[in-house]
């Protein structure tokens, strides 16, 4: 089970992080990832972090501004959004995929089986 926190009201310009705590099942064999939609659009993947957090990947549209980290001794996953836009306001949701060490996070949702409830972001201009 996935609990995504952290969501709330930022002005542009401005930076927030979320978190995706896990519970049950072993964390660590979990390549994690972060998702976003908004109202009327599909979910669209943000940035992803491999088992070990050897590799991670983003859109183009976060590179730079958003990190991922992960902790596996805590079961947490991390997203430090900085230098936020408008158009980055969505309901932020983390998911994550068993996979073996060496996988590369996917970008589809259809890599991911588990996933959290959400948590909304929103940036006002």
């Amino acid at each position: 089970q996935l609990q995504a926190s952290g969501g709330g009201l930022v002005q542009a310009g401005g930076s927030l992080r979320l978190s995706c705590a896990a519970s049950g099942g072993t964390f660590s064999r979990l390549t994690m990832a972060w998702f976003r939609q908004v109202p009327g659009k599909e979910r669209e993947f943000v940035i992803g972090i491999s088992r070990s957090s050897g590799t991670t990947d983003s859109a183009d549209s976060v590179k730079g501004r958003f990190t991922i980290s992960r902790d596996n001794a805590k079961k947490m996953v991390y997203l430090q959004m900085n230098s936020l836009k408008p158009e980055d306001t969505a309901v932020y949701l983390c998911a994550g995929e068993p996979t073996i060490l060496t996988h590369d996070p996917g970008t589809s949702t259809r890599a991911y089986r588990y996933w959290g409830q959400g948590t909304l972001v929103t940036v006002s201009s």
